[in-house]
């Protein structure tokens, strides 16, 4: 009798021990803006270089890199036009190894560049067989969402193996020709979105500097943990999602106002957008 209590004992002790060690999914914060066509763009590291910008698309069956991105990093595609990218890396921390692509040129990335819709160049479409291996939680009125990974490694799509992308070629003509026909200018200059440096926290309709990245445009501008952001480029601001409004649009090089109130006293500060992950 003794040794069946002892045994119960054990059985009940050791159960909630195994349910604290079982591994919690891997989640991140990714930061994503919105073209004028309410596209999702992101922007993501290859190989280590960049950062280039991605738009997410769940109708495109796999991820899709420009040619001209892939001659760049000296990617080659086989006869498919299947590549192998050694890391491929999401803004916000997603990392995935021996990531493959499409090497090819969309319709999509044709069109929008030539008309200057994303107001940034687009380097390829996120899709599919990247984007299943996440559960993603997005919210339009924030300017990240959240990826949490999955126990799941999804297939090459077969359908595109051993096959061109039936009609890109004609599609990106044809979005040529409407970029021509809507006067939209194909040498458009574009350039990279800004870049502050810092992670914001909000409550009470107010917005809080919460974290300031080291060596950060934030940082070299005198923007300390603390701070409470009352203003961006003069318009003023009461949530993250009117800092993210603000700042949108705002590129690389470009000089933008904070007021920020500290210790009781409202300051301006100058900071120099800069560029990158």
């Amino acid at each position: 009798m003794r040794r069946w209590i002892l045994g119960l004992l054990v059985v009940v002790l050791a159960a909630p021990v195994a349910a604290d060690d079982a591994p919690k999914p891997e989640s991140y914060q990714v930061p994503f803006r919105l073209t004028e066509l309410k596209h999702i763009v992101v922007r993501a590291r290859l190989n280590g270089k960049g950062p280039y910008h991605f738009i997410l698309d769940t109708g495109a069956p796999a991820l899709f890199v420009s040619t001209t991105l892939c001659k760049k990093l000296g990617v080659e595609a086989a006869k498919d036009r299947w590549g192998t990218f050694d890391r491929f890396e999401v803004e916000g921390g997603v990392v995935i190894e021996k990531a493959e692509a499409q090497v090819a040129d969309p319709f999509q990335l044709e069109g929008m560049n030539r008309m200057g819709l994303a107001g940034v160049e687009l380097h390829g479409v996120i899709g599919y067989n990247l984007l299943a291996r996440y559960k993603i939680q997005l919210d339009f009125t924030q300017d990240k969402m959240t990826w949490t990974r999955l126990k799941f490694d999804p297939p090459r799509p077969e359908k595109l193996e051993g096959k061109t992308p039936g009609g890109l070629e004609a599609m990106a003509g044809m979005a040529k020709l409407m970029s021509v026909l809507l006067g939209k200018r194909g040498e458009r200059e574009v350039r990279p979105r800004g870049f502050l440096g810092v992670e914001l926290a909000e409550k009470s309709g107010a917005v809080s500097v919460a974290a300031v990245l080291k060596e950060s445009p934030a940082a070299g501008a005198g923007v300390q943990v603390g701070d409470t952001i009352t203003a961006v480029g003069g318009q003023k601001v009461e949530s993250v999602a009117d800092v993210s409004k603000a700042l949108r649009g705002v590129m690389a090089g470009e000089t933008l106002k904070l007021t920020v109130r500290r210790s009781g006293e409202t300051r301006e500060l100058a900071v120099q957008l800069g560029k990158g992950l």
